[in-house]
């Protein structure tokens, strides 16, 4: 699975959660992998931008 197709599970599973501590736990693990996300691109960025 690539990181975006968990970040696009962890939205899908989101959205259809009823329970507030699972929509808790998805939300906090969804937040982790956006920030992972946006670190890797902004690493991808400074070792690239330039070029």
């Amino acid at each position: 699975m690539t990181f975006y197709e968990h970040i696009s599970e962890l939205r899908a599973e989101l959205s259809a959660s009823t329970s507030a501590k699972e929509i808790r736990q998805i939300r906090r693990e969804l937040n982790a992998a956006l920030t992972k996300l946006a670190r890797g691109q902004a690493g991808f960025d400074t070792a690239f931008g330039s070029v």
